[in-house]
């Protein structure tokens, strides 16, 4: 199986919301496309599933055009769409009649969700009487429902609380196991680290970064340095040509040109006889990687 996305393009007006955005998931596992908010990426993924139509491009699914309604495909949205005026259970039945499964197997299927996500006693209320977390967890039990060989989960943590965080991301693992394919976007970038492989990041529906997540913060080297001791550092950094970008009681952060300051200011502090508590020169963090390609503060609630 495999997904391309091949140069797609969508207009409002003279505004191109995704402009020549291409990708391709070979192989099963979470790939996250990544950008701001107004970036383009919830408008890509409506042009992938066919909800919105494209100017050019093409979507294939195991080199076939993609049509949801013949694959099975779930999706989570990141406006939530249930019925509020309707009860829960009649709604998860609807869903699974328009994905084309019968009611036997749309029981089995909803009694496991609902179990998986303890959701059991809203079986009867309307939607408009559960919390935001709850009717994003009755959405996510309609989006695997069918069992999705293609899952897309756009900003699927938003709004949860710290127990459903870990029981949400619990049953993304579960989906990897099973091979699935996985389209995420977050604006949560340890969720992003934690979870995928290979990126592309938007801008203004541009794409400013793509690829493999470990050969692109390579790309960048060790370049931060973090340090914490007993004693005052800051002279002895100023010595290797190093002035800190960030200081506060825990430690302090500077940008380094080359990994031979730091490994100059090592031997200082090792012959100053300084206790150190932490030395750290490491690669740029996904959310780094973010601010400076997309221009905008990555939200990490």
């Amino acid at each position: 199986m495999s997904l391309r996305v091949e140069s797609i393009r969508k207009k409002y007006g003279d505004y191109y919301a995704v402009n020549e955005l291409s990708f391709a998931i070979e192989k099963p596992g979470v790939f996250a496309l990544l950008g701001t908010n107004g970036a383009g990426k919830t408008t890509a993924i409506r042009v992938i599933l066919g909800i919105l139509a494209k100017e050019s491009g093409s979507v294939s699914w195991n080199d076939r055009p993609l049509d949801v309604t013949d694959e099975r495909v779930g999706y989570l949205a990141e406006e939530r769409g249930l019925y509020p005026k309707y009860n829960v259970i009649e709604q998860m039945y609807y869903f699974a009649r328009l994905k084309g499964i019968d009611r036997a197997d749309a029981t089995q299927a909803i009694d496991y969700w609902f179990g998986r996500l303890n959701v059991d006693e809203y079986r009867k209320k309307r939607a408009e009487q559960l919390s935001k977390g709850n009717q994003q967890k009755i959405q996510l039990a309609a989006a695997l429902i069918c069992n999705p060989d293609l899952l897309i989960l756009d900003e699927p943590l938003s709004g949860l609380d710290p127990v459903n965080t870990d029981l949400f991301k619990s049953i993304i693992r579960e989906q990897i196991k099973r091979d699935k394919y996985i389209i995420m976007s977050s604006h949560q970038m340890p969720t992003i680290e934690e979870f995928c492989e290979d990126i592309v990041i938007m801008n203004k529906g541009e794409v400013v970064l793509q690829g493999n997540l470990n050969e692109i913060k390579k790309g960048y080297g060790r370049i931060n340095l973090s340090v914490k001791a007993d004693e005052n550092i800051l002279p002895l950094a100023k010595e290797c040509g190093l002035e800190p970008i960030n200081h506060t009681p825990n430690q302090i952060d500077f940008k380094v040109g080359e990994e031979r300051q730091a490994e100059a200011l090592l031997k200082k502090i090792v012959n100053a006889s300084i206790t150190l508590v932490k030395f750290e020169l490491r690669e740029p963090s996904l959310h780094e990687i973010f601010v400076e390609k997309a221009g905008g503060e990555a939200n990490e609630d």
